[in-house]
């Protein structure tokens, strides 16, 4: 037979590379080589639809069926099969195809790193095109392509630096893996090979990507492989992120999905879900897993950071599950403890733990927790039994109905005392912070009260301030700060010897700011009762007023770094030192110098303007109290300057008309106007002076949220208009000049509390007495109503001085003294 140059169905297009065709191998219809041949009754033979095609026409036409070549007719449109003739064909078109695919593979494996241009990248191009024609052709070429070796030459065109290259060996690989399990073992035995293909997971290219993600959906059908995807660092957090993209091609992001699906039969690949967000596939298989299936399910949530929405998810689906494993007897250990764990990690949020007290988390707990003997949880199994009730304790859910007699009892604290005083520092701490949330809740915190007072466990409690691991310090200072108001004078006394490392704990500058054990501290201290004048020696010998106040100064200059704690350790350093001017009377004077010395009333002042921005109602109260009682020490503390001896008929005529010795006139020698001699801030707390800035700030004060702040300011601004000054009415103009006085009697007006309007009433009575402003106010109704109901309702001094008040306004006639002694002569 005659042979033809013929390249047949190559795409490479290289005759070298192949044999010739035989004339017999064509189709004399065609000119093609035959894939069907078949025979005719002249003996010629064709390919099978073409001679098909031919009869089809020749009838079609009206003719009988002829022979193509001869054009003889034919008694029959018979056909038989060429058998032998195909299968020679089939082996030559086998050998010309071992051939091209040697091409292929060696043109492959020379061009692994071709250049991105366009001729370079022409002869990888053709032979991944072959390769593809001849997939696509027949399924079966695919093994004979992972036969010769070529798999892994494709999978090299992967690092290619030309896009076309890698676009066409990522489709290409798609085609070999699809319906081929060998094909895929073969592709996913290169560890290199899957970590290639899930870097383009994060390129740019959005037809890399999703070309990407189709492979690998195709490979992840195989198990073997969707562990080597699992364990290449990275993958899964990237099929996460293309699962959940909105803006990547939807039938992408569908194949993301069903890779991870794929993936999440491995549990390897389940907790890297839920590392990175996808928690639903972790919580299915804890809920309907094997034993050994929730053990290890449960395990990995023990063991993972969630987000707070992620902690309420996990609560509502597994959390009556996990519950029920608390509550099981048959439960083994590992179980218990990996329970536990992951309990510890879902309590912490306040909707959580409300789920987990309605699942009936709480008696199982505490069981586990105080249970002692056979069968009981090991110590360090308790310890996160303590985590976990620490966490649903603090979390604001528990209240006295929901705690009940599971933790409230006064057996079950006392039993919660024992532990802390006779464990290890980590179960201390977590216990105490359980005491800590109790004793924060005004529901349960009387409850802890009456048991440490009757287990006497306040000593104890005391000395963990001095314990060396600084939690367990500080969980000791919030809790003893908590029950400080319900047993302030026992604390005193139990923490006497204590009150050296209370200090140190204030004194610690290491941190170069505020930290939460400082104002922990401190917090507890300006709890402690202010007229235990015993207390208030110790901590002056401790020298703990100087270190405060210098740690306020510093605070207010900005020299040490403000933070969270700054707030409270300012609140609990104020209490403390106005513990100094509580003890002003006490002593012989030596806390008047502490307070000179100290520049206490200075640093008042300066706390009112500070704070009044800042939210922190208690440093204004306690600042308005502490100058209050400052002020009231001015007048025995003004140096009154010695006068000129007046002339013999002013002193007769003084005597005739009751008088004493005059007091000098206001403002004479550079005196006091209010208290009539030698005044300063500092040095007699006279709030008069220095500008007027302390009057100015208490004024601000009248006008806050807070009553009792109200009260304090109004009480500091009294002490210029008392009998305790020697020119009340100068104090009434003082505080005019600060715009005070509409403000008083604004307080009076608005009758806030019993209380507010006692100290209204007496301070509008004494501006009342400067006839000029008498006369001003008493054209405002407003006041006089204010001053009417204070009479009619008020308490007995109230409803005093508040007729006094109606007198100045002419509302009440100003009677003879002689009517008012015979009324009350009649009275007694």
């Amino acid at each position: 037979m005659a042979a033809h140059d013929y390249s047949g169905d190559s795409e490479l297009e290289d005759p070298s590379y192949q044999e010739p065709a035989f004339e017999a191998f064509m189709c004399p219809l065609t000119k093609q080589v035959m894939h069907d041949p078949v025979t005719i009754e002249t003996g010629h033979t064709f390919e099978r639809e073409a001679i098909l095609k031919w009869f089809r026409e020749c009838r079609d036409s009206g003719r009988t069926p002829t022979c193509p070549l001869t054009q003889a007719e034919l008694r029959a449109a018979d056909i038989s099969p060429s058998i032998a003739l195909r299968n020679a064909i089939d082996e030559w078109r086998a050998r010309n195809q071992d051939k091209e695919l040697d091409k292929a593979k060696l043109q492959l494996q020379s061009q692994s790193q071709p250049q991105d241009d366009d001729d370079a990248a022409q002869l990888p191009l053709r032979a991944l095109g072959y390769i593809s024609h001849m997939c696509h052709a027949s399924t079966a070429n695919k093994n004979l392509v992972r036969r010769q070796g070529i798999i892994p030459a494709v999978a090299a065109m992967l690092k290619s630096s030309s896009r076309r290259v890698r676009l066409k060996a990522l489709d290409l690989l798609r085609v070999l893996v699809e319906g081929n399990d060998d094909n895929k073992e073969e592709l996913g035995q290169g560890g290199d090979t899957i970590r290639t293909i899930i870097k383009f997971l994060s390129n740019d290219h959005v037809q890399e990507r999703e070309l990407a993600v189709s492979l690998l959906h195709e490979l992840s059908k195989l198990d073997p492989i969707c562990q080597r995807i699992g364990a290449v660092y990275g993958a899964i957090l990237l099929l996460v992120g293309m699962g959940s993209s909105k803006s990547d091609n939807p039938a992408a992001v569908e194949k993301a999905e069903s890779t991870l699906r794929n993936l999440e039969r491995y549990e390897t690949n389940v907790k890297q879900m839920a590392e990175n967000g996808r928690l639903q596939p972790l919580i299915t298989k804890l809920i309907h897993g094997t034993p050994q299936v929730q053990l290890a399910m449960a395990e990995y949530l023990g063991e993972l950071a969630l987000a707070n929405d992620v902690k309420v998810v996990v609560a509502e689906q597994a959390g009556p599950l996990l519950v029920s494993i608390m509550k099981s007897t048959g439960s083994s250990l590992p179980a218990r403890e990996a329970t536990l764990k992951a309990l510890r990690e879902i309590s912490s949020n306040e909707s959580s733990a409300r789920i987990l007290f309605q699942a009936g988390i709480l008696p199982p707990l505490v069981k586990d927790l105080l249970s002692v003997g056979a069968g009981h949880l090991p110590m360090r199994l308790k310890e996160v039994s303590a985590a976990i009730l620490a966490n649903l304790v603090a979390s604001g859910s528990l209240d006295a109905e929901t705690a009940g007699e599971t933790l409230l009892s006064e057996d079950v604290l006392h039993s919660l005392l024992h532990l802390i005083s006779n464990t290890g520092p980590a179960i201390e701490c977590k216990l105490l912070s359980v005491l800590v949330g109790l004793t924060g809740s005004p529901a349960t915190v009387a409850d802890v009260v009456f048991a440490i007072r009757s287990s006497g466990a306040t000593i104890s409690l005391v000395q963990f301030v001095e314990a060396a691991h600084r939690e367990i310090r500080l969980e000791s200072l919030k809790l003893l700060r908590n029950v400080s108001p319900y047993m302030g004078a026992e604390l005193a006394d139990a923490l006497g010897g204590h009150l050296g490392s209370l200090l140190r704990a204030v004194y610690d500058d290491r941190s170069g700011g505020v930290t939460e054990e400082q104002a922990a501290a401190a917090g507890l201290l300006g709890d402690l009762p202010e007229r235990d004048w015993d207390l208030t020696r110790q901590l002056q010998e401790l020298g703990a007023f100087r270190a405060l106040a210098s740690k306020l100064v510093e605070l207010r200059r900005g020299t040490i770094r403000g933070n969270r704690h700054v707030a409270p350790f300012t609140e609990g350093a104020v209490k403390v030192l106005y513990r100094v001017t509580c003890a002003l009377g006490e002593g012989g004077g030596e806390y008047v110098e502490v307070a000179r010395e100290l520049g206490l009333a200075p640093l008042f002042v300066d706390l009112l303007q500070q704070q009044m921005s800042s939210g922190l109602d208690a440093v204004l109260l306690y600042s308005a109290m502490a100058l209050e009682n400052l002020s009231l020490q001015s007048g025995r503390l003004t140096a009154v300057p010695e006068l000129e001896p007046a002339p013999r008929g002013l002193l007769l005529m003084c005597a005739c008309l009751g008088g004493g010795t005059p007091a000098p006139a206001p403002g004479a020698l550079g005196t006091c106007r209010v208290h009539g001699g030698f005044c300063s801030l500092r040095e007699s707390f006279c709030l008069a002076e220095g500008g007027c800035k302390a009057v100015e700030r208490l004024v601000a004060c009248l006008e806050h949220a807070d009553a009792r702040v109200v009260e304090a300011a109004l009480a500091a601004l009294s002490t210029l208009v008392g009998d305790g000054v020697a020119n009340a009415a100068e104090g009434v103009l003082v505080v005019g000049e600060a715009e005070g006085l509409r403000p008083v009697v604004e307080v009076l007006v608005e009758n806030r509390t019993e209380a507010l309007q006692r100290r209204a009433v007496w301070a509008v009575e004494r501006i009342l007495r400067v006839e000029d402003i008498a006369e001003e106010v008493a054209a405002d109704q407003t006041v006089a109503s204010a001053l009417v109901e204070a009479y009619r309702n008020g308490d007995a001094r109230t409803r005093q001085t508040a007729e006094r008040a109606l007198r100045h306004l002419d509302r009440i006639p100003n009677f003879s003294s002689a009517f008012h002694h015979a009324k009350a002569s009649r009275g007694a």
